[in-house]
């Protein structure tokens, strides 16, 4: 066997080994989800069943949380992708001596751990009365996720030819036009990594709606997740198992719905001929 040979063979296994190591979890949510005696074990149900499911499907654990976390993240997102867009293109369009630093800048802050600002941002809450509001908890995740939004709309921004908008203001189109009816149509494909990215970073966000977030009634399913774990240290694997699943679904359509933006794009390189 050659040197080659072995090098490849050593590189296919530690692929094979890392690739255990992500399916292995999965593997043991996909079977405890329909065994009604689910431990940290994978093995396979004896028989399958689906009581797990059943029992999380109420209004308390599964569909309030989990309407309260769409209306969370939803609102957060739209606010995101709303203010990203036009903070964006004046970085992509113009070329100014504070350009670069203030890219530094929103690239650092996105660096930022959440839990150094928690402390401060619940004593302002707390003064401004927007502790325990929907709202409230959707402006915070709206600004913490802004900083690398705008970074990676910028991104995707210059690679809009410039001479397309120049010509749409020969005809007499203002800045927020061009924006409109030409860069964010033909960044559609980018438009949708943004929106994709923002929903799912939020989606997860535990620590924030934890915070900030008293009511029971008004918690979304990232926080809800500490039902399944029982005070004297007992967890329903199955349960939980089952309430994973469900907790992901809204992520997994989210991409298949705009999975065709994602892989697809516009032909550029025709529009700026003649």
């Amino acid at each position: 066997m050659s040197r080659r040979t072995r090098r490849r063979l050593a590189a296919d296994a530690a692929l094979l080994v890392v690739a255990a190591a992500f399916a292995l979890p999965l593997v043991w949510l996909v079977l405890s989800s329909v065994n009604a005696e689910a431990t940290l074990r994978v093995r396979l149900p004896k028989p399958p069943t689906l009581h797990n499911f059943s029992a999380v499907l109420t209004d308390e654990i599964t569909f309030t949380p989990m309407l309260n976390s769409l209306l969370l993240c939803g609102g957060a997102t739209l606010i995101t992708v709303v203010c990203a867009a036009p903070a964006a293109y004046p970085l992509s369009r113009f070329r100014a001596r504070f350009s670069r630093p203030y890219l530094l800048t929103l690239l650092f802050a996105t660096c930022l751990p959440i839990t150094a600002v928690m402390v401060p941002v619940y004593g302002l809450f707390v003064q401004v009365n927007l502790i325990d509001t929907r709202y409230g908890t959707a402006l915070f995740l709206a600004a913490s996720q802004l900083p690398f939004a705008i970074w990676l709309m910028k991104n995707f921004m210059d690679g809009v030819p410039k001479a397309l908008e120049e010509a749409a203001w020969t005809d007499g189109a203002s800045w927020p036009q061009t924006l409109l009816r030409i860069v964010l149509p033909l960044m559609g494909p980018g438009l949708a990594v943004v929106t994709v990215y923002t929903f799912i970073m939020m989606w997860g966000n535990f620590f924030v709606p934890f915070m900030l977030l008293l009511s029971p009634e008004q918690l979304p399913a990232s926080v809800s997740v500490f039902t399944f774990f029982g005070s004297k240290g007992s967890v329903a694997f199955g349960e939980l198992a089952a309430f994973s699943l469900l907790y992901s679904t809204p992520v997994i359509m989210l991409y298949v719905l705009i999975a065709r933006r994602l892989g697809g794009g516009v032909a550029l390189g025709g529009a700026v001929k003649g």
